[in-house]
């Protein structure tokens, strides 16, 4: 038999108050997977991680983590569980410094590879900028900070929500190319992103959410342009 998916959602539905935002929407994750999440604004994608971080709550058996139901936890207990989320716009702490943001992501002190030392060697500018306040940092340097923040949580499945915003080309390329780092060490992730190209670069496989719904699925490889752009603009 082959292993059980380390992420599997079921038909989700989600609201903000009477507006439905998604529609049954299901997507499995393998461990050690990338899974692109594309879609144009308002598709659905922030919505769909924020189910899985228990910032929304959904029906338990609609999300299920290492087979067991999470749909209902909240998200102190989804990061305790192995979920760790990059939100968009970082979010960092803006009274503390790059260290002490960094020290928060990993309180739990949950087991595995990553801590101060490691999180160095993957951004070596956060070593050299460790002690000075995080938002004195440059975009893209307070983007690798929230990313090694959640990498501090050592969760198995990472959730990272338009990492690419509102940054230049070079600096989206300098953080891409550390995911094959944090891939290696058997951590999961989903990137949601609006750079269809990127996304098809760094993942596996892509699911593409078209007004709250699933409106393509496949291997990143093998999907035409035409199918993404049909399935992107709903044509």
């Amino acid at each position: 038999m082959p292993d059980p998916a380390l992420l599997e959602i079921r038909d989700l539905e989600a609201h903000y108050g009477d507006f439905q935002a998604l529609f049954g929407v299901s997507m499995e994750v393998a461990a050690g997977e990338v899974i692109a999440v594309i879609g144009a604004n308002g598709a659905g994608k922030s919505t769909l991680l924020k189910n899985i971080a228990g910032l929304m709550i959904s029906p338990p058996g609609m999300i299920a983590f290492d087979g067991l139901p999470i749909g209902d936890a909240p998200a102190h207990e989804i990061v305790a569980k192995g979920i760790a989320l990059v939100p968009e716009g970082r979010r960092l702490f803006a009274s503390l410094s790059v260290e002490e943001n960094l020290r928060i992501g990993g309180q739990l002190n949950r087991a595995g590879p990553w801590n101060l030392t490691r999180i160095y060697q993957l951004f070596p500018v956060l070593a050299e900028r460790r002690n000075v306040a995080s938002m004195s940092l440059s975009g893209g340097e307070q983007q690798m900070a929230a990313i090694a923040r959640s990498l501090m949580a050592n969760p198995r499945l990472l959730l990272c929500d338009e990492i690419s915003l509102g940054l230049a080309p070079i600096v989206v390329h300098n953080i891409y190319a550390q995911l094959p780092q944090i891939v290696a060490e058997g951590t999961a992730v989903i990137i949601v992103e609006q750079d269809i190209i990127r996304a098809l670069q760094a993942a596996d496989r892509v699911y593409c959410l078209q007004e709250g719904r699933v409106a393509l699925e496949g291997m990143a490889g093998e999907l035409t342009r035409e199918a993404i752009s049909a399935a992107y603009f709903g044509v």
